[in-house]
């Protein structure tokens, strides 16, 4: 997608390409243009996984032309693959006085520097805890959390039958192949969401996987 050729600004463009992240700018875009085709009459936009603020950049914008809100989720202390010892810890991000991760900051200053306050809302908690006490349907519900085994599976249990009739589910970092990635987000909930007969393929690009509930 070139600037000007889809749901987002150029302006809005430049912020999700640098904004602090691991998502490629093809799969940020093409999530931005799935959010841009969801139906915002079904319900509001979440997102599992926060991290730095960078996802936010592509569905709040849209979220805010569609008249919705984009509910951000994460407990903002690391994955397990960003804690210290693992491939994509980041040193920097870690609050010396706990010795804890802490996004949050930075996912605060990345919303605001997008213009993104007030669209964007911020969710700190555990998402199972959340999701357990979420009544709301959504339109669009876009997968990007904890990569191991279990909180993918957590995630895809308690979240995807918020996701209304029509809604589109979205899910990142889905490798086939063991070689390319961690199997979670694929064994967990890619693959689990098609063999429900629940929901059929929508788009693919990359490592992300768009699907429709039916």
């Amino acid at each position: 997608m070139t600037p000007g050729d889809g749901p987002l600004s150029d302006a809005e463009l430049h912020h999700a390409h640098q904004a602090r992240g691991f998502m490629p700018d093809d799969e940020g875009d093409a999530l931005a243009q799935a959010a841009a085709e969801a139906d915002a009459g079904l319900g509001p936009f979440l997102e599992v996984g926060s991290y730095c603020g960078k996802s936010a950049c592509y569905l709040g914008p849209v979220a805010r032309r569609a008249g919705t809100v984009l509910f951000c989720l994460d407990h903002h202390r690391g994955s397990e693959e960003n804690q210290e010892g693992w491939e994509w810890h980041e040193p920097d991000l870690v609050d010396p006085s706990l010795a804890k991760l802490d996004t949050l900051p930075l996912f605060r200053r990345t919303v605001h520097d997008a213009g993104l306050e007030g669209v964007a809302v911020a969710l700190v908690g555990d998402s199972p805890s959340v999701a357990a006490n979420w009544a709301t349907p959504l339109s669009l519900l876009f997968i990007d959390g904890g990569h191991g085994a279990e909180p993918a599976r957590l995630d895809y249990e308690g979240w995807t039958p918020k996701l209304a009739v029509g809604g589109l589910l979205a899910i990142h970092d889905v490798f086939a192949d063991p070689a390319e990635g961690g199997q979670a987000p694929h064994d967990q909930i890619y693959q689990p969401a098609l063999a429900s007969g629940r929901f059929e393929p929508y788009r693919t690009v990359g490592s992300l996987r768009v699907l429709r509930r039916i």
